[in-house]
């Protein structure tokens, strides 16, 4: 029966998430190619945010954590949802669901592409299930995981409610008023989730609790193939996009090793980028709203999140103002250089970095994470490579929007890797590689896009040379 309930339990955020996706959606999208997998992953981390949010509530109102406290109300609403969406859209629905089982099952593939369909989605399938198995046969790992985030877990768990949590000082002086541990001006996002997969199997399980993360991969595989697919990549293409972006080693690490709350920083931020780039294409309220969710839950993920969900400014001014917009955005990327380095002279200190006008990366250690160790594959020659193929398609239609965002991350990145004192932990190759992985997954799926784009202008400018090439024989 705990076995039943912990997969009730899983289960709830895609069921709550993807009703409330689905209820922002209008009827012509959801047959759309991509969209029951984009409205699937989407809705998985809309369903994590909503839980935790409820539990948030729950503590304001005194009310003890329990699977009744907790689902009954977030089920009920999503039921009610769900019946109100199947009533308004049921041939949208069928017709998508029915898409989608074809696409499963390749029937639009022939030949060699359908086999190397069903090899992409084995080997996609056999990945998933082991990490599932190191989730569920590993303990708690070590570190952050556990001086930082379970703590706060087992707290809650324990208590059935929130509680606070403060440093060391605070801590003495509330006479057991408070909690301490690593880090307890962290966010609970993440040991709220654990605290409800934890509740719904009925006892505390330091493996267990964290299947989160497994499910996090998955709505980011879903994630990224609906955004390819959206791009313009077929459904074979898609799915090798997909692979490319789920095999990253680093990424795999953090699901095996789960606990940490870098994996759940890159995958809501890339399904809120890639939200926020589609809104401003659409410019529909619905996707809009989603994108909105998705920005908001960042940084309650984990206090960077802040800072990741500000590179989306430069995408969004340079949509809504017009051809002005690059000119904005650059005079904008070079203001706020401006204003960094005159508060670096006096060393403030922002999100628990101490910033200084001292430029001294260790270029070797940055080297060697990027491109000798075994961290990223081949992304990062990848990037460059598109970088050099692609440059006229950085900023086409469509594609513009997600290169600014990728390009302020990675200044971002630079500037507390470069500037700050977070520069004395390259060394280490850990506090670097994680720091990446919030931005790696983009990445990855905006060089795909890039090339994608190039592709079809390369094939389109051949074919368009043909028939001149006729001509003059």
């Amino acid at each position: 029966m705990a076995v039943i309930a912990l997969v009730a339990g899983s289960i709830l955020p895609w069921f709550v998430g993807t009703a409330i996706v689905l209820a922002m959606t209008r009827r012509a999208e959801i047959e759309a190619p991509g969209e029951v997998a984009w409205r699937v992953g989407t809705g998985y981390l809309v369903g994590v945010f909503a839980i935790t949010l409820w539990m948030r509530s729950l503590s304001v109102m005194h009310v003890d954590f329990g699977v009744v406290s907790i689902g009954g109300p977030l089920f009920a609403i999503a039921l009610a949802l769900w019946i109100w969406k199947v009533r308004s859209s049921r041939a949208a629905i069928v017709a998508a669901a029915r898409s989608a089982i074809d696409v499963l099952t390749a029937r639009s593939l022939t030949g060699w592409h359908r086999w190397a369909w069903f090899g992409l989605m084995l080997w996609i399938a056999v990945r998933f299930a082991l990490l599932l198995a190191e989730i569920v046969w590993r303990p708690l790992y070590p570190w952050d995981a556990w001086t930082q985030w379970a703590t706060k877990t087992r707290v809650f768990f324990e208590l059935k409610h929130l509680v606070p949590f403060g440093f060391a000082d605070q801590w003495f002086a509330s006479g057991g008023q408070m909690y301490f541990d690593a880090s307890p001006t962290y966010p609970l996002t993440v040991p709220l989730l654990q605290v409800w997969t934890n509740i719904a199997y009925g006892q505390f399980d330091d493996s267990l609790m964290n299947l989160p993360w497994w499910q996090i991969a998955i709505a980011l595989a879903c994630v990224a193939y609906g955004a390819l697919r959206r791009s313009g990549y077929g459904p074979l293409a898609a799915l090798a996009g997909t692979w490319i972006v789920t095999s990253l080693p680093l990424e795999n690490v953090h699901v095996a090793l789960a606990g940490y709350a870098d994996l759940p920083m890159a995958t809501f931020y890339a399904a809120a980028t890639i939200a926020t780039v589609r809104a401003l294409d659409t410019r529909s309220a619905g996707d809009a709203a989603l994108a909105l969710i998705l920005l908001i839950a960042c940084p309650t993920v984990k206090t960077p999140g802040i800072v990741w969900a500000l590179t989306l400014l430069p995408a969004v001014v340079y949509t809504m103002a017009g051809k002005y917009g690059l000119r904005i955005v650059l005079a904008g990327f070079v203001v706020v250089l401006v204003v960094l380095g005159v508060l670096a002279q006096s060393e403030p200190v922002i999100l628990g970095y101490r910033l200084h006008l001292d430029f001294a990366p260790d270029w070797t250690a940055l080297g060697q994470s990027f491109f000798l160790l075994d961290n990223w594959h081949l992304l990062w020659y990848g990037v460059i490579t598109v970088l050099v193929l692609g440059r006229r398609q950085l900023l086409a239609p469509g594609i513009a929007p997600l290169t600014l965002v990728v390009v302020a991350g990675a200044l971002f990145l630079l500037l507390v890797f470069g500037f700050t004192n977070a520069r004395g932990w390259v060394a280490d190759q850990t506090t670097i590689n994680r720091a990446v992985l919030h931005l790696a997954p983009l990445a990855a799926l905006w060089a795909l896009m890039v090339f994608g784009a190039w592709s079809r202008a390369s094939g389109a400018a051949t074919a368009g040379t043909a028939p001149t090439a006729a001509q003059a024989a």
